[in-house]
């Protein structure tokens, strides 16, 4: 066991002994595990400070932004209106496209999966 561990563990005793836990928001109720086995291993730990940081990945908020264009042509009642958001979700798609292929992500089998559920999630698919 390396020194900071010691220490950590040292100090988490103190607290114990000190009462420093005992008022906590969820004491006595079960922890909510969050299902990550949609996020390749490799990616888990970002992915979770990200979501904790409220932040989305570039890729990811594009891809929302299409998932909204996608429902916004569905219901939009004229060919003017069609043609405007059929361009831009045609735009959309191809800088999605290119900011995958410069990260080196397009065609990654582990990021495909992961983007098939974040796409369900985001379309409300689950």
């Amino acid at each position: 066991m390396d020194i900071f561990r010691l220490i950590a563990e040292e100090r988490i005793k103190e607290a114990i002994a000190d009462g420093a836990f005992d008022n906590l928001p969820g004491k006595g109720k079960p922890l909510v595990m969050e299902d990550l086995s949609h996020v390749p291993e490799d990616m888990r730990m970002s992915y979770k400070v990200m979501k904790n940081a409220g932040f989305l990945p570039p890729e990811m908020q594009l891809s929302k932004e299409m998932v909204t264009l996608q429902d916004m042509l569905a219901l939009c009642t004229t060919e003017e209106e069609r043609v405007s958001l059929r361009d831009e979700l045609t735009e959309k798609k191809l800088r999605y496209r290119m900011m995958l292929e410069a990260k080196g992500l397009y065609g990654n089998s582990a990021f495909t999966q992961y983007e098939q559920k974040v796409r369900a999630k985001l379309e409300g698919d689950e």
